[in-house]
């Protein structure tokens, strides 16, 4: 069994038919371990509210993805306890504080970053925490 940190690009993938939607569920199905940051239901909340607000769900739609989220057997970390680690990450990429807590919990779980935020792996993918972030298109159960 592989262990993954997901990010919230790939969440949001398991409920909108997407690029890559497919990868995102086979790694949501593989039986694989799964982690984040508690932040990941922060971030799928607030997609949920945008998602309404846009017409593209209704709001019994919209509580219903939060729920069947929350069903998934992922392990959240508290992202307070990354915030030191997620600093230095950022200040050193120039990425964002909130995408570099899932970097840093994937550095500390020795787990590989699954993201669909091609910006964000791009800028990882040349510095020295390449190792730790996963493009979700090279995703293979």
């Amino acid at each position: 069994m592989n262990s993954y940190v997901v990010d919230a690009s790939v969440a949001a993938k398991w409920f909108a038919d997407e690029p890559h939607s497919g990868q995102a569920l086979r790694l949501l199905e593989s039986g694989d371990r799964m982690s984040a940051p508690d932040l990941l239901l922060l971030e799928m909340d607030s997609l949920a509210c945008k998602w309404m607000r846009r017409g593209l769900v209704s709001a019994k739609e919209a509580r219903e993805f939060r729920r069947v989220l929350r069903l998934q057997n992922i392990r959240y970390h508290p992202a307070a306890s990354l915030a030191a680690p997620a600093f230095e990450i950022a200040s050193a990429t120039g990425s964002s504080f909130y995408d570099c807590l899932y970097l840093a919990l994937a550095v500390a779980l020795k787990a590989p970053m699954v993201t669909a935020d091609k910006r964000l792996f791009r800028s990882i993918s040349g510095s020295p925490l390449a190792e730790h972030i996963l493009w979700i298109g090279d995703f293979a159960a």
